[in-house]
């Protein structure tokens, strides 16, 4: 499990990167373009809309699996000691049921657009592989709550690395 979050963490985190660097390209031409050439593009206007949907679904998932999420601090506050760790695991079981929920839905709809033929008006791309974003998020966040869970679950079910997450974890069920 742990080879798998650390192959997701690093391909994430480079292609989180790209995504950045395509966005400032983006805005930046499509600024200058717009004011000191007086003509829009609307290639880049494209390019950068979807850029940042697809950024924004995986570095929600990035962000949850290194435990920085929004975390619902209310319900582990006003617990007390040994129950904030079971409502940590209860928050990350709602988390994971929320990403199948996106996972279906997503899938769903990037095959169904797909089926339709619907294409991006500028690039002529298959909108379907826009929408792949989401379930493609979902499954990483799945994995991420997977390892989350595991790490929660207790000393046997943890490996010999995995003191920095437990320090992570008891953060979050702290709310710092």
């Amino acid at each position: 499990m742990q080879t798998v979050v650390h192959i997701a963490d690093g391909a994430l985190r480079s292609f989180l990167i790209v995504c950045v660097a395509v966005l400032v390209a983006c805005v930046t031409w499509q600024v200058s373009s717009r004011y000191l050439l007086d003509a829009p593009s609307t290639l880049t206007d494209e390019i950068g809309r979807f850029t940042l949907m697809w950024f924004a679904l995986l570095a929600a998932a990035y962000v949850l699996g290194q435990r920085r999420h929004l975390a619902i601090d209310l319900l582990s506050g006003l617990q007390p000691g040994p129950l904030k760790r079971s409502v940590a695991v209860l928050l990350t079981v709602l988390i994971a049921l929320f990403s199948l929920a996106l996972l279906v839905g997503g899938w769903l709809l990037a095959t169904k657009t797909l089926e339709t033929g619907q294409v991006t008006p500028t690039l002529r791309i298959p909108m379907g592989y826009v929408y792949l974003a989401v379930p493609v998020s979902a499954v990483l966040m799945l994995v991420y709550c997977a390892d989350i869970l595991r790490t929660a679950l207790g000393p046997e079910a943890r490996g010999p690395n995995d003191h920095a997450k437990d320090a992570q974890l008891d953060a979050l069920v702290e709310g710092d």
